[in-house]
């Protein structure tokens, strides 16, 4: 046998024993017999570096140290899914389900919702190629030589693979590998982690992946995307999954009705608590990928999946006192202070109390014993009172009347919940609050600077509006509290490089109030520049799909003010994109107005590329039948959408071969 043949047989036995050991949790040789064999191929391909492979085995155990982590575009988005908190919420899903659907049987897939950090691992030829964390499902950090180092993820794939896909996982750190962290951590005086989830999330982005081997992370994963896979069912894709080498736990279920599925979620309420990992869930799914199709997505997630949440942790603990938060909006949210209590795996101090109208429903009193929950919120909020053991002399909380950071007279405008303070200009919350939501990930993306460097920025008088980021000089920077050379410059690069963000991004940047990132896309998509957007009327604002009357009086309120015109016109002089790519502008205007729907099994394109030839050609998806739509579009087995476009006799029936001919001519 010859050198290159012994390094891969070699490569072949070992990925062999690391799936028997991680994947199938059967080792077939001792650790040490392991390690001698890990050693000889190392050994050699030391010595014969002409064969190195970046999905050797030996690369499992790190030895790259990666200092940036380059922005990575989805090739398919990542979406997030919509939480479910009961048996109505379920039963509300599967009667949505049935009215797009009709008369079609619907099965589904019950799967645990792992506790950890989403990421994509693209394959191709049965290789990993890259992996990207979810980021803001539109983008994510590669983090490809750290996911190199986690066991259960196959480097190659076995048996029969798609020739190129992307598993769509969940990185987990079991809970007794976590215990021993911590044990090690509390030995070496360091400070404790708080839970799983955030530390199998901060592992990944560690820049040596040395120390990302020694997490013990390990992968399980949820979904396959990609152009013409050959699964028909969520199951079948499981099952699957399981034969490439994957790691798939075998805890999930096919349901043929919802009674099903709710003695699934019963029975896992429970039973989680015996698992080796962290579930704060159930997701349910459609099984058919042709049924998910047919449903397709909201702007956020898709409406075939919904996730069940278990009945978050609650504590029992006193409530100190009350802080009043300024947003960069002026919204004053109030903010309690707690007495210290564990909920959730972390210890909690503060929680939400939204609004003056939540204070009075619940009637929270300083000095009361609060009920904090957990259950789907990032900030812990109280949700209830011990009556029981109130204090007499307590007091009913009233509500602050001037920021208590300006003094400014705070407002509250009709049927809104939220007090605001006026001084947007004056208010340094709020300018600062603007600041930082410009240089975020989601908006303009200047990574370079932090909210804690934006706000010594501004202190310095050196950014008073989010156009003087583009003014700033190296020789400014270095003054500021640790800042060093490197540092300075990395900002004015950040800064020179978020340019090329598009005009959506900048859009959304800028920060009208109500224009989160969908109705921005909505916005650019629809007016294309922004002189169109500055000089549309409320009628035709109002025209843009989920576009209402709130949001465009804000919109319109917004570009009246002169100090924000001027804002504008500094950053077009620094030449940011204020009107839509070419690229993304659309092909043609041959479907100008009107609205398509696609039905039954396509086999001329997918039902996404079919989206997207309408959104190309000026046309608009819809998601139902109904009088607003012109075009159904009737695949092969079309059921119940094209009985009932029959029915309106308004709409127009079309094969797909029409449809391509109304593009194309």
């Amino acid at each position: 046998m010859d050198i290159k043949e012994r390094i891969l047989a070699l490569r072949e036995e070992l990925n062999q024993h690391n799936y028997n050991y991680y994947v199938l949790d059967t080792p077939t040789i001792s650790d040490f017999e392991f390690d001698l064999k890990l050693k000889d191929l190392q050994k050699l391909e030391q010595e014969n570096p002409i064969f190195f492979d970046v999905n050797s085995p030996t690369q499992r155990v790190g030895g790259m140290v990666t200092k940036n982590f380059p922005t990575i575009q989805h090739e398919f988005r990542m979406y997030s899914l919509d939480n479910s908190y009961s048996i109505e919420d379920l039963q509300d899903w599967e009667k949505r389900l049935e009215k797009q659907l009709g008369d079609e049987k619907v099965e589904f897939v019950c799967e645990l919702k792992y506790d950890g950090a989403s990421i994509s691992i693209c394959y191709e030829n049965g290789e990993l190629t890259q992996a990207v964390t979810r980021g803001d499902g539109t983008r994510g950090d590669e983090i490809t030589n750290n996911i190199r180092t986690i066991q259960s993820i196959p480097l190659k794939l076995k048996g029969n693979y798609p020739e190129k896909f992307y598993m769509r996982g969940e990185i987990t750190i079991p809970l007794d590998t976590f215990k021993m962290i911590n044990e090690d951590r509390a030995n070496n005086g360091l400070e404790l982690y708080a839970n799983p989830r955030n530390t199998a999330s901060g592992s990944l982005k560690l820049q040596d992946n040395t120390e990302v081997a020694k997490r013990g992370l390990q992968c399980f994963p949820y979904y396959f995307i990609g152009n013409n896979l050959p699964y028909a069912t969520q199951w079948e894709m499981l099952q699957a999954a399981h034969d490439l080498g994957f790691k798939v736990p075998n805890t999930s279920k096919l349901c043929t009705t919802l009674e099903e599925v709710l003695a699934f979620v019963d029975y896992w309420d429970v039973e989680r608590k015996n698992l080796s990992y962290e579930t704060d869930g159930i997701v349910i799914k459609v099984n058919s990928f042709a049924q998910q199709d047919e449903l397709g997505y909201t702007a956020k997630s898709p409406r075939w999946a919904m996730a069940y949440k278990f009945k978050a942790e609650a504590a029992e603990t006193e409530l100190l006192s009350i802080d009043y938060q300024v947003g960069r909006t002026g919204a004053i949210t109030p903010v309690a202070n707690l007495a210290p209590v564990s909920l959730a795996g972390t210890i909690v101090k503060r929680a939400s109390v939204h609004n003056e109208d939540i204070i009075k429903k619940l009637d929270i009193r300083i000095g009361d014993m609060v009920y904090v929950e957990k259950g789907g919120e990032i900030i812990p909020k109280i949700v209830g009172v011990n009556t029981d053991v109130r204090q007499p002399e307590t007091k009913e909380i009233e509500f602050i009347k001037e920021c208590p950071s300006c003094g400014t007279e705070l407002i509250r405008k009709d049927g809104e919940a939220q007090h605001y303070c006026p001084n947007d200009s004056g208010c340094e919350p709020q300018i600062i609050g603007k600041l930082e939501h410009f240089i975020s990930r989601k908006a303009m993306n200047i990574d370079s600077i932090g909210g804690e460097t934006a706000a010594l920025l501004y202190q310095a008088g050196l950014v008073n509006n989010v156009a003087d980021f583009y003014t700033l000089q190296k020789e400014d920077i270095l003054p500021l509290d640790r800042m060093a050379e490197k540092s300075a410059q990395n900002i004015i690069n950040s800064v020179e490089k978020s340019k090329e963000q598009p005009f959506e991004k900048v859009l959304y940047a800028i920060g009208i109030r109500h224009v989160g990132e969908t109705v921005a896309k909505k916005l650019v998509k629809h007016f294309q520049t922004i002189d169109r957007l500055m000089a549309a009327t409320m009628e035709e604002l109002v025209s843009v799909g989920d576009i209402g009357e709130k949001i465009a009086i804000s919109i319109k309120d917004y570009f009246k003010d002169e100090a924000n015109l001027e804002i504008i016109s500094r950053l077009r002089s620094y030449e940011l994109n204020f009107e839509m790519g070419e690229a993304e502008k659309p092909l043609s205007d041959a479907l100008d107005g009107k609205t398509f729907l696609f039905t039954g099994t396509l086999t001329k394109f997918t039902r996404t590329e079919a989206q997207k030839m309408v959104e190309a050609n000026g046309g608009k998806n819809i998601s139902a039948v109904s009088k607003n739509l012109n075009y159904l579009i009737a695949g092969e087995k079309a059921g119940s959408k094209l009985k009932k476009a029959e029915e309106i006799g308004t709409i127009t029936v079309l094969t797909e071969d029409e449809f391509l001919t109304m593009i194309n001519g």
